[in-house]
């Protein structure tokens, strides 16, 4: 495979051109839309799902009850894409990219409209799972990543990665704090709107969804397929047909007579796949908790453990901190990883995201002290949104830990599925565990409150551990 990593400490790595490839910023582009659907319907309904989950009734008044079923609904998104993720991948590794990638904007769409309009719990878990399952072709977008690079623009490129999820970070809470119960916020104007009165979530959950849908029409009209058997099998139907009408990317750096099958799914299973399987496991549940923990503690009142912050301030704080990340991905990302080396990136940021954790009982100390959100309180809560610095960049080195341990060029999108899937299982996991173990600390007073910060803490410092079995040199490079 033509995708490597250049660590320029290392004497022996290979050298980097003097003229990289230039990047297909057409496709790119592209591929980042399509990407970008998942934070944004992810994340959109962060700022208000508290208070839309206390609307449907289903807590009974409980409000320590309020953290364990926003926690389901969070969850559910990502066990429904794990069950979808590896066989798109695998799909797209016999049938080709563009195809699969297409399928899921559409989808997502309808399941997004389907969720703001929305008064029952049930029918919030049913659209959830469906904005899951759509989201099954992610995976697909990084293996034409991995397609469309070579050694070269291969640190550039995959810096996309978190560069999308930290724009879909971005607009995706400041639209669902900024959207949400429009009637009341604009009485003047959308207050006279029946449905948005009746609705209150309508809003925000239609725009995530119609820039689902603008994905798709983008997408159609200008993606091209990349895999090589279907680029190979596609110029065969063309030559015998004397015509070329389906978008291809003919200047793909992989060459196209391979073998059509990918390889069976259990010959995936090999020790370099399997280490960086690990370490995006543990990336993925990390983050997940840290994201939910946020709008959730934020939310809560100072008495039960947190800040007792509004969905609009809320939003604001967590669409503030992506813009500063979308900065920082646009101008470090890709220097940083070529710089110290997607090895030492990792274990960085499980070193800062396990301090982060134990920031969380520092800002209720601090709260309660003061009955307010205080001087000392901003304090902390930027150091603790800081590690989202390191945080996203680390998303760009996981990526290229897996896609090096892929066997064969084939198996790409299988493997891609793996990781996909590993992720978002854990994903599914880590709402639900976070939210129930902070109910659990906060009913219970165990630690003071804070027990679920001190495990969370010790499940990152495993991640550290995990870590240290990343390679320090590629095989890629090595191969090369």
């Amino acid at each position: 495979m033509d995708v490597q990593h250049e660590d320029e400490r290392d004497t022996d790595s290979v050298t980097i051109s003097k003229k990289p490839t230039p990047l297909p910023k057409l496709q790119l582009f592209l591929l980042i839309l399509i990407q970008f659907s998942e934070p944004v319907t992810a994340l959109v309904i962060y700022p208000f799902i508290i208070q839309f989950v206390r609307d449907t009734g289903v807590t009974g008044g409980d409000e320590t009850r309020t953290g364990y079923f926003a926690g389901i609904i969070e969850s559910i998104f990502f066990l429904a894409e794990c069950l979808t993720v590896v066989w798109f991948g695998r799909a797209s590794d016999r049938y080709g990219r563009r195809p699969i990638l297409l399928i899921g904007p559409v989808g997502l769409a309808l399941s997004m409209l389907g969720f703001g309009l929305s008064k029952r719990f049930w029918s919030l878990v049913v659209f959830r799972c469906l904005q899951g399952a759509f989201n099954g072709n992610i995976g697909v977008s990084k293996s034409v990543m991995a397609e469309i690079s070579d050694s070269t623009n291969v640190a550039e490129i995959y810096s996309f990665l978190p560069f999308m999820w930290t724009i879909g970070a971005t607009f995706g809470p400041f639209i669902g704090g900024s959207l949400a119960n429009p009637a009341s916020r604009f009485p003047d104007s959308l207050g006279k709107i029946h449905l948005l009165r009746e609705f209150p979530y309508l809003l925000p959950c239609a725009t995530a969804g119609a820039l689902a849908f603008s994905a798709f029409v983008l997408g159609f009209l200008g993606l091209k397929e990349t895999l090589p058997s279907a680029i190979a099998h596609h110029k065969k139907r063309a030559a015998q047909a004397g015509t070329e009408s389906e978008p291809l990317l003919v200047g793909s750096n992989h060459p196209t007579g391979i073998d059509d099958a990918p390889p069976p799914l259990r010959d995936l299973f090999v020790r370099p796949v399997f280490i960086a399987l690990t370490n995006h496991g543990f990336l993925a549940f990390s983050q997940m908790a840290y994201e939910v923990l946020v709008p959730l503690v934020y939310a809560t009142p100072i008495a039960l453990g947190g800040l007792g912050l509004s969905p609009l301030y809320i939003g604001r704080i967590m669409g503030s901190l992506g813009l500063v990340n979308v900065l920082t991905q646009i101008f470090f990302s890709a220097r940083a990883i070529r710089h110290f080396g997607p090895r030492t990136i990792f274990i960085t940021a499980f070193c800062w995201l396990s301090c982060s954790f134990l920031a969380y009982p520092l800002l209720n100390y601090f709260a309660r002290r003061s009955g307010r959100v205080d001087g000392h309180v901003i304090a902390v809560m930027l150091f603790q949104m800081s590690s989202s610095l390191v945080i996203f960049p680390t998303f760009a080195c996981t990526q290229i830990f897996v896609v090096d341990s892929a066997p064969t060029q084939n198996s790409l999108g299988g493997v891609n599925g793996l990781a996909q899937m590993v992720a978002s299982t854990l994903r599914s996991v880590a709402p639900t565990f976070a939210a129930s173990l902070f109910a659990t600390s906060v009913s219970h007073d165990v630690l003071g409150g804070n027990m679920v910060f001190f495990v969370l803490c010790g499940i990152s410092v495993c991640g550290v551990r995990a870590a240290l079995m990343l390679p320090r040199k590629l095989r890629s490079e090595g191969d090369e």
